[in-house]
């Protein structure tokens, strides 16, 4: 949200993003926009003037997760255990994405392009972070070469996305994601 704002623009914002917060948390990332704006007090134009698309709003709600796992990524980067340590963020992007419906949806790479000003920030914020985690365990031989961020993050938004009407959308994820780590071929 721009600073320059007037104050009824920053506040409708701010009330609009703890609605969307409210309403994603229950709803998943089809969250209806029109319900939000009514919750919020304010019509939907004023909510599509703050959040021109869907992902604009999921990206907003889902920032401070986002944030977080940034900074996981940054402290991980200092474990002994390349490999470990990428694991044990890819780990937590899946219990995150899981856990906060609509992150998912945030982070899939679509092919839809975002609203001026409002890039895929969420994304890419990850992106940067686990560069770092990644390069490291692809030199130290741990994974292999040619695999990107962008890859592990659309493995994890789809195993997110397939494991969220299961029963246990949590424990589904953890072991497809733990599946995919491992591979199919029974350990030797």
């Amino acid at each position: 949200m721009p600073e320059r704002q007037r104050s009824d623009a920053r506040r409708n914002y701010a009330r609009i993003l703890a609605v969307a917060e409210d309403e994603v948390a229950a709803q998943g990332a089809d969250a209806s926009l029109e319900a939000i704006a009514r919750t919020a007090g304010v019509g939907s134009a004023t909510v599509r003037r703050h959040f021109p698309t869907r992902r604009a709003l999921l990206e907003a709600v889902s920032r401070s997760r986002v944030d977080a796992l940034a900074d996981r990524a940054r402290e991980l980067a200092e474990e002994k255990d390349s490999r470990d340590a990428l694991l044990e963020w890819l780990g937590e992007v899946v219990a995150y994405c899981v856990s906060a419906r609509g992150l998912a949806a945030a982070l899939a790479y679509d092919g839809v392009e975002a609203a001026p000003g409002h890039e895929d920030t969420c994304s890419a914020l990850l992106e940067e972070a686990a560069g770092p985690l990644l390069h490291r365990a692809v030199q130290d031989g741990a994974v292999a070469a040619g695999t990107t961020v962008a890859d592990l993050i659309t493995l994890i938004v789809g195993i997110t996305l397939a494991t969220a009407n299961h029963p246990d959308p949590a424990g589904a994820a953890d072991r497809l994601f733990r599946m995919s780590v491992t591979g199919l071929s029974p350990s030797v």
